[in-house]
């Protein structure tokens, strides 16, 4: 079966990653995070799980590319020896024989593009986000830990490691749903291009189909967005709401767990709508999320219609924000987002 290695590789790695996530996520106070120059904030388990991740990649294809989130520029400095020692601690919690020469060079294993980029692209590459939904997970709710593989631009498999999410449904009613760190199974999705998406919990079992929901009419339908307002305009998000007819409210979670509730039936549809003009997507925010969504029978497009593009090489991609479906309503979808940017453009 194509890219059952690459699969059986990548889920391991993800579940590592997980492993170490949830334990700091148990004990995580103000020492082991700090702030980039984007101000987002940034933990222990980012770079942990990245180091995770790329050790794995480095060992089984050490060949390929990876573009990743993360470098090790804050635990090389003289104020992150600190957060270096706990990271390192974490690290070694799953692999106990890394150094920290080691761990530094994995995490920065994920910037090795730059040249074949600029050739042109890069045929094969990997894309990690270490933890989407950094905020989230610091308050102890959804995030997850995203890996994807590229070839020739085409998405071709894809892992979502979701550590409180839940088997059941979300719900709506505009607040934030999920455990809290270290409670429930989570739950562990996987898609490779062709061959369907899956879906399993964390802790073993049956990897399970899924299909997105069978709804027709968006009324009817629930849809999913942002948790944290910064990220998507929710003003945006209730306007088309309010043209499709749509009264539930709707679910909010961090990170691509937006995605898995699409793939899994949980909501019809998800929208991203950045709240300023000159936000670029990042390509390891949506790679994963992406694939699983249309393997369950999905549709995932910018606001245009487009398919997302993934062959580029490099941490960005040109989006007119994200439009993903269960298919079924994506047409009446794209029509309301066009109705409320043709209102936007002309004001």
């Amino acid at each position: 079966m194509p890219y059952e290695l690459e699969r059986e590789v990548a889920r391991r790695a993800v579940l590592r990653a997980c492993a170490l996530c949830r334990a700091v996520q148990s004990s995580i106070d103000q020492s082991g995070s700090a702030s980039k120059v984007d101000r987002s904030p940034v933990t222990i388990a980012d770079f942990g799980s990245q180091a995770l991740i790329n050790l794995m990649l480095m060992e089984h294809f050490p060949t390929d590319a990876v573009v990743s989130e993360e470098d090790s520029g804050i635990l090389r400095s003289p104020e992150g020896g600190e957060m270096l020692k706990k990271t390192l601690m974490e690290i070694n919690r799953v692999e106990p024989e890394i150094k920290s020469d080691e761990a530094l060079t994995a995490i920065d294993h994920g910037k090795v593009v730059g040249k074949e980029e600029e050739e042109g692209g890069i045929r094969r590459y990997w894309t990690i986000d270490p933890i989407d939904g950094t905020k989230g997970f610091l308050r102890g709710a959804q995030y997850s830990v995203c890996l994807a593989l590229i070839e020739d631009g085409d998405v071709v498999l894809g892992v979502l490691g979701c550590p409180n999410l839940e088997a059941q449904p979300l719900s709506g009613g505009g607040k934030e749903r999920g455990g809290q760190g270290g409670q429930g199974n989570g739950t562990l999705f996987t898609a490779i291009k062709g061959q369907g998406a899956f879906m399993r919990l964390m802790d073993g079992g049956q990897d399970l189909p899924i299909k997105v929901s069978g709804v027709t009419d968006p009324a009817q339908s629930s849809f999913v967005e942002s948790f944290d307002p910064a990220h998507s305009s929710r003003k945006f998000s209730s306007q088309v709401a309010a043209i499709l007819g749509i009264t539930e409210q709707p679910i909010r979670v961090d990170s691509q767990v937006k995605y898995a509730a699409i793939a899994r039936g949980d909501a019809a549809f998800y929208l991203r709508f950045p709240v300023t003009k000159d936000y670029r997507e990042k390509i390891w925010d949506h790679a994963a999320g992406y694939l699983i969504v249309k393997e369950a029978g999905g549709t995932v497009t910018d606001a245009k219609g487009r398919d997302v593009d993934f062959s580029r090489g490099g941490a960005h991609i040109d989006l007119d924000g994200i439009v993903a479906t269960n298919g079924l309503v994506h047409d009446r979808v794209l029509d309301a987002v066009q109705r409320v940017l043709e209102v936007i453009e002309g004001a």
